[in-house]
């Protein structure tokens, strides 16, 4: 095992939430186009098995986490939801929440990132 790099994963997970993002923002774009097709984005759970970075559980009694799905990065999603009378599959509200998963994520990885830096900063000064 390696050691992971903070700063590495934290701009790993700022492109994959740059990704998401888009990807809501062009399903909410696109709520009343007539056939749109829902896009969704593979969890970043899938992008750090490809690094060989998880999650382990040091004491029995810790939460297990499974495993995330396999997907494309960005896929189109076809639910077995009923489509709108336009024919799309966009539910605004389901958009909206995710914009704003995305958001609350993005806050927390720059705090993260900038308390280590902060920590860094006061190491190197002695």
């Amino acid at each position: 095992m390696q050691p992971v790099n903070l700063f590495d994963l934290a701009s790993q997970q700022a492109r994959w939430l740059a990704v998401r993002h888009t990807a809501v923002s062009s399903n909410i774009a696109n709520a009343n186009t007539p056939g749109y097709g829902t896009l969704e984005v593979q969890p970043f759970e899938a992008v750090l098995k490809q690094t060989d970075v998880s999650m382990r559980a040091t004491h029995p009694r810790h939460i297990s986490f499974g495993g995330g799905p396999e997907a494309a990065s960005v896929r189109q999603v076809n639910e077995d939801k009923p489509a709108m009378p336009s024919g799309n599959s966009v539910v605004l509200e389901n958009e909206l929440m995710k914009s704003g998963e995305v958001r609350r994520t993005f806050e927390l990885n720059t705090a993260i990132v900038k308390s280590f830096h902060r920590m860094l900063l006061m190491t190197t000064r002695g």
